[in-house]
């Protein structure tokens, strides 16, 4: 079975509208960069973090961990911690190109697989009341980066280059090709191609 160790919504619905069949147990563990950690140095461990914890009391299962950050002139933007951060943020962001970094790790048979997909992103420039609107709506708060490009946001956006998944939370993608590399390694995972891509 696939298990998905995260409690985003965005994550879970990725995976269904590509056809996954899968559980969610979500990981309960801190989310905070290293100091200077590098941007996708930090998404990958804290994916492989995710995974390890779930994959401890799932051994027998095939566990997905993910973690999204935002990077913007070389500092690193995780989820804001209150309204005011959320707006810093979106400050930061607002009339300039950014990444979007996420980390997966699939982990099987105590055996963990890391990779990592990145996206540059455009936004136009906002207003302060742009920004204050926003923030007040509430959708910024448990997002990496303080918006989501799949909702109001969608509108400050004109282009990305890359994964559009991914900077909505798991490139999917990815996953799929990392779910058929490591169902060729284990053979504990030989009908796992069948269960991610047609969701049996």
């Amino acid at each position: 079975m696939l298990v998905l160790a995260s409690a985003s919504p965005r994550r879970q619905e990725l995976l269904r509208n590509a056809g996954f069949t899968f559980e969610v147990q979500p990981a309960d563990i801190p989310e905070d960069a290293l100091p200077e950690e590098a941007a996708r140095d930090c998404a990958e461990r804290l994916a492989r973090d995710k995974a390890l914890a779930v994959a401890r009391q799932r051994p027998h299962d095939l566990v997905l961990g993910a973690d999204t950050v935002v990077v913007v002139d070389g500092q690193l933007l995780g989820k804001p911690t209150d309204a005011a951060d959320a707006a810093r943020m979106l400050r930061m962001l607002s009339g300039r190109e950014h990444q979007v970094i996420t980390g997966v790790c699939l982990v099987v048979s105590g055996q963990s697989s890391v990779a990592s997909e990145t996206t540059l992103v455009t936004v136009n420039e906002l207003t302060d009341q742009d920004i204050a609107d926003y923030v007040a709506s509430g959708e910024p708060m448990d997002k990496a980066g303080a918006y989501a490009i799949q909702g109001p946001a969608s509108r400050w956006i004109p282009r990305i280059e890359g994964d559009y998944s991914n900077v909505v939370g798991l490139p999917v993608a990815l996953v799929f090709r990392m779910l058929r590399e490591v169902s060729s390694q284990f053979s504990v995972l030989g009908s796992q191609k069948t269960r991610g891509s047609q969701g049996s």
